[in-house]
């Protein structure tokens, strides 16, 4: 690019300047800002996303007029919920809090427990057989993408109805996952405590026992804590499908409108959850121990 293409009246430093941002911009025009190719895509995909939000809006029959319904008629039930009460049945409402905190609990502790071995399996750096750690990875996928309403659903024909169709349904959701998890975090490892091991003379299991679980046991612990306390709210509507738990309560007590107790009802799970993630806090602390603060 010659200075031809400088603006008049710029003189000196200030023309030379303008010559070499000149010459840069003919070299890299994207440095300089999109190119008007890329502003003419980047508009036809902003048309193209318009179209379909007001397409989903219209499919959906999303009203301002509905929207406005909707709201006024959940303040409605938020002013029904204050005062919280615990009306006549009460002892139902805790042995339905206490049986979704023990489906919980078994749930989490059946998937974490054999999440473990699985998570070896399907590691790379354990597993060097790439068939059998592939179709492991994709059956975790495949039971990852049923929900586990649909696994209650399904259990709760096998079994029948109660906390047991549930307890199945949370092992069997939360076991594909963790064995992902755990798997990534065994990857995850440093690979010289296990070579440390090997060169002592330890076999390949030891390697592993010694070498790799002791890194990852944090990690899973963690999260299998972390799941116990996600799956003390997923217990809790699981009893909807009949699988047990406080769902069932909650139901019951929305078809016949009394809010002031499902508002009980929430005000317990929350509280439920907290004292849990606090108790699961302290445990982590304990057993993996806790650093010192700076």
């Amino acid at each position: 690019m010659s200075e031809a293409n400088v603006p008049p009246g710029v003189s000196g430093a200030g023309r030379a300047e303008a010559a070499s941002v000149a010459r840069w911009r003919a070299a890299l025009p994207a440095a300089f800002g999109p190119l008007p190719r890329q502003r003419a895509w980047r508009a036809a995909g902003g048309a193209l996303f318009l179209v379909w939000l007001a397409w989903a809006f219209w499919l959906f029959d999303i009203t301002p007029a509905r929207l406005w319904g909707g709201l006024s008629g959940l303040f409605t039930i938020l002013r029904l919920m204050v005062p919280p009460s615990p009306g006549e049945l009460w002892g139902d409402i805790l042995e339905g809090i206490a049986e979704s905190v023990a489906m919980a609990f078994l749930g989490t502790v059946l998937a974490a427990v054999f999440a473990v071995p699985l998570g070896f399996l399907g590691a790379r750096n354990i597993v060097t057989t790439t068939l059998l750690r592939f179709s492991l990875r994709r059956v975790f996928d495949g039971m990852r993408g049923v929900d586990q309403l649909i696994w209650a659903l399904a259990f709760v024909r096998a079994v029948g109805l109660g906390p047991l169709a549930g307890v199945l349904a949370l092992a069997v959701s939360d076991l594909a996952t963790l064995s992902k998890l755990y798997a990534e975090a065994i990857e995850n490892t440093e690979r010289r405590q296990a070579e440390g091991v090997t060169a002592a003379g330890g076999s390949r299991l030891m390697a592993v026992r010694f070498g790799v679980l002791p890194q990852v046991l944090p990690v899973m612990l963690a999260q299998a804590l972390y799941f116990f306390e996600s799956n003390t709210r997923s217990a809790s509507i699981l009893g909807v499908v009949g699988a047990g738990g406080i769902g069932l309560q909650i139901a019951e007590r929305i078809k016949v409108r009394h809010w002031d107790e499902v508002a009980f009802i929430i005000i317990l799970m929350v509280i439920t959850v907290g004292v849990i993630d606090w108790l699961g806090g302290r445990l982590r602390r304990r057993l993996i121990g806790e650093r010192p603060r700076a």
